[in-house]
């Protein structure tokens, strides 16, 4: 089994648990590949541990490697999917940050979530992504995100305008510090802090949540993802924000906007029980309450 290892910055305190990653990697016969950032970081730690294959960019692993590790949090994974794309290439992750709502396997489970890869006891989570469409590519060919795209205002500047359409029906005028399209995946992240409801992975919707609204009677709305969402931002400030997942771009109001649903799924590994509504209690603390 060939197994590529991407992770962002890895701190001191994280290296005792990467060395037992590639300890149980090698045990289990695994053919390694590692984001070359990632080992430079951490070679020091894996003197004796054999020679480990190098990859730079995406398209190094694609149709390469049998699964891919994300090792940090549920940043790290959305840095991942922009390496395996539409691959199909299914990711795990490992929790070595901390909310955790997609990097499910918390650092003291990894020998026996390797255990469980090798024997197949594992499904696959598929999860939908939106797509953005511009008049000009500001995202280049990566203009996809697992989680959301978000549009705010620059700097300090005042609220935005972003008139907002459905498959080119006018639905609102947004006058906010912002607006987020999230994906149901993306729901427990920015949108969630911003008052956005939760949405079960597998709806089929785009969640709109302005940020800082200045009608306070403007309130979140949940549409199908069979809709397309045009966007317009004028402000008095030349310059606006736009953001898919952790990337952002800088453009003006001459750049037309619209998302709709990617043509390809991510492919989470999940183990044994581990499922959304478990998730979500653990991660939000539901049901601590000793009266319930």
């Amino acid at each position: 089994m060939k197994i590529a290892l991407y992770a962002r910055q890895v701190s001191e305190s994280h290296h005792p648990f990467i060395a037992r990653l590639f300890d149980e990697l090698i045990k289990h016969s695994c053919r390694l590949i590692v984001y070359q950032p990632f080992y430079n970081q951490v070679k020091h730690l894996l003197p004796d541990k054999g020679k480990f294959d190098i990859y730079n960019s995406g398209s190094e692993i694609r149709g390469e490697v049998d699964f891919m590790f994300s090792i940090g949090g549920d940043g790290t994974i959305l840095d991942t999917v922009t390496q395996i794309q539409d691959s199909g290439i299914p990711v795990l992750g490992i929790n070595i940050g901390r909310l955790g709502f997609l990097s499910s396997i918390a650092a003291e489970e990894i020998a026996g979530a390797i255990e469980s890869l090798m024997k197949g006891h594992f499904s696959l989570d598929k999860r939908r992504l939106l797509r953005l469409e511009s008049n000009v590519k500001i995202f280049g060919e990566a203009n996809f995100a697992l989680n959301e795209l978000t549009i705010h205002k620059k700097d300090s500047s005042s609220m935005i305008i972003i008139n907002t359409y459905l498959n080119g029906e006018y639905l609102n005028s947004y006058w906010a510090d912002g607006l987020i399209i999230s994906t149901p995946t993306g729901s427990t992240g920015y949108s969630l802090s911003c008052g956005g409801p939760i949405v079960a992975p597998y709806s089929g919707n785009f969640v709109i949540t302005p940020i800082a609204p200045h009608n306070l009677n403007v309130r979140p709305i949940v549409v199908s993802d069979e809709n397309v969402i045009s966007l317009e931002v004028q402000g008095r400030s030349q310059y606006f924000l736009a953001s898919l997942d952790s990337r952002s771009v800088t453009i003006d109001s001459s750049i037309s906007l619209a998302v709709r649903r990617a043509e390809f799924t991510i492919n989470l590994v999940r183990m044994g029980n581990d499922n959304f509504l478990d998730t979500l209690r653990k991660k939000l603390n539901w049901g601590l309450d000793t009266r319930n």
